[in-house]
């Protein structure tokens, strides 16, 4: 057997010297994963925000950069002082089994022994919303329109028509407005509501206006929906009141927040 330096078998430093190397690349390998899963995303989404805010204007290929111009905001539209109240409640869908049903004529979750009822008007699970008609529910009418970005404050009034009802997918039923209503962060994986509103036809046919707030618990577990709504009992799509007593939906106070009920 062959002798180096110390009287160490050559086979046994060429053992330690593959030993080190390894570790040395398992350590640089961990390094670059921890950079890859902590550090790397935050930078891009700072670079990705810095490169959309308005400050930034970059130049395309040989064009020179121009001073930005700046735009004046539109001044607010008048809201009507008649609009009926706006209310804020917010539904504890975190199971990620069972739905809970939420009824806008009480404002508050019900608890149903038959789906097919008209207690409830949407049903929330986590991130999926449902609605009481189409393929969810044999006698209910309930549908919804996407009406967009909009100022909540300034839909005074809903379509009486062409209302999206829930069809079946591939596992179970969904309504189509509300597959996306939600924008998911891929670096933070969490979840922000659209700023979209939403026109609704309840179960029994009457109309409702709502805007989705937020999804996270005060815990920060996910699946407590915030939502903001009107709803109209008289079964017109108007959200004015004919009565004569005035009220501003944007300073109006909102119910106890409403949980899954047990």
């Amino acid at each position: 057997m062959t002798e180096s330096f110390g009287g160490m078998p050559e086979p046994e430093i060429d053992k330690k010297r593959k030993l080190w190397r390894n570790l040395f690349l398992l350590n640089l390998c961990v390094s670059l994963l921890l950079v890859g899963i902590f550090w790397l995303p935050s930078k891009l989404e700072q670079v990705g925000n810095f490169l959309n805010s308005p400050s930034v204007n970059l130049p395309e290929e040989g064009k020179m950069a121009k001073k930005p111009v700046e735009e004046v905001a539109p001044a607010p539209k008048e809201v009507p002082s008649n609009l009926l109240t706006t209310q804020v409640t917010t539904v504890n869908a975190s199971s990620e089994k069972e739905y809970v049903y939420f009824d806008f004529s009480s404002g508050k979750p019900v608890r149903i022994l038959d789906a097919s009822s008209l207690e409830w008007d949407l049903a929330f699970r986590r991130g999926k919303v449902i609605s009481n008609g189409g393929a969810s529910s044999k006698l209910g009418k309930a549908g919804l329109i996407d009406l967009g970005v909009v100022e909540f404050d300034e839909v005074t009034e809903v379509p009486a028509d062409n209302y999206a009802e829930d069809i079946a997918a591939k596992t179970e039923t969904e309504n189509p407005v509300l597959v996306k209503w939600y924008n998911y962060n891929y670096f933070t994986h969490k979840l922000t509501a659209k700023k979209n509103s939403y026109a609704v036809r309840t179960a029994n046919g009457k109309f409702a206006k709502f805007q989705f707030l937020s999804f996270y618990c005060d815990n920060k577990e996910a699946g407590c929906i915030k939502i903001r709504y009107v709803y109209q009992d008289n079964g017109s799509n108007s959200f004015l009141k004919t009565d004569g007593a005035f009220t501003t939906t944007s300073t109006a106070s909102s119910p106890p927040e409403t949980t899954n009920p047990s």
